[in-house]
């Protein structure tokens, strides 16, 4: 791994934090989400927008290079319907959960709308164009600047600034496995880019039609952990159940 130099960004609102099992998340909800984000766009600032849930809480704990990126991020939202709840718990509620790719999907309509530029940086070669494809039918006027896969080794990090560098986006989607994903946007922006960075996790392959998003009754009653689990038992069995068992845990000990 790159040395990385881990270094706290601007914030542009004196927003409320609160602290969850050592990392910090705003009280924000998605609308406002959106409206400060626009902030950084407009005055050019470097963002790292952040989603959590119970296993980025949980890797952060076990990976202090990680805690350290993820505190020290403009924007933290809360990516997880267990972590709203464990707000509550500990008496301290967030407003909502701030689903990732619906954040996406929100960042990418206001993009169209004011012409804001937008990078695609994850997934696989195939994906990631139909998720560009996908996006442009939805969106005619979003001025899409470039699209790359995520399949590159570290030494190959410098030319992917280089591109961006000279692409110039408002706003970069990163969907690539955690903790690479982090560490490779703190890299980038380490190489002076005042661009938006976002991790979507697995947005393109749902956005792409790759694999289908829970329905809508399970994601109002907070279950859609549960459908991805059985779209991808092996992969997400043990991040969800044993991933949540240690997270509750360790809240309901926080508590006490």
């Amino acid at each position: 791994m790159k040395n990385l130099v881990v270094k706290q960004e601007k914030r542009l609102s004196l927003n409320d934090r609160i602290n969850i099992l050592g990392t910090s998340i705003d009280v924000l909800n998605n609308k406002d989400t959106i409206s400060l984000v626009e902030k950084y766009v407009i005055t050019k600032t470097p963002l790292h927008l952040m989603g959590v849930n119970a296993d980025k809480i949980n890797s952060a704990n076990h990976n202090k290079l990680l805690h350290e990126i993820v505190n020290k991020c403009g924007i933290i939202n809360a990516d997880g319907a267990s972590v709203v709840l464990a707000s509550k718990f500990l008496g301290k509620p967030l407003p909502e959960r701030v689903a990732g790719i619906d954040l996406m999907q929100d960042l990418v309509r206001l993009s169209a709308k004011k012409n804001y530029s937008v990078f695609l940086l994850g997934a696989k070669k195939d994906i990631v164009e139909a998720t560009a494809k996908a996006l442009k039918n939805k969106y005619k006027k979003l001025n899409i600047v470039g699209i790359h896969d995520g399949y590159f080794e570290e030494k190959e990090w410098d030319k992917i600034a280089d591109l961006l560098l000279s692409k110039k986006p408002d706003f970069v989607f990163v969907g690539i496995t955690s903790p690479i994903k982090e560490y490779l946007i703190e890299y980038l922006q380490n190489r002076g880019l005042n661009s938006v960075f976002m991790g979507v996790g697995g947005s393109f392959d749902v956005i792409s039609g790759k694999i289908p998003r829970a329905p809508k009754w399970m994601q109002k009653a907070n279950l859609e952990w549960l459908f991805r689990v059985s779209c991808e038992p092996k992969r997400l069995f043990k991040r969800y159940f044993l991933g949540n068992t240690e997270f509750i845990k360790n809240v309901i000990k926080e508590k006490f």
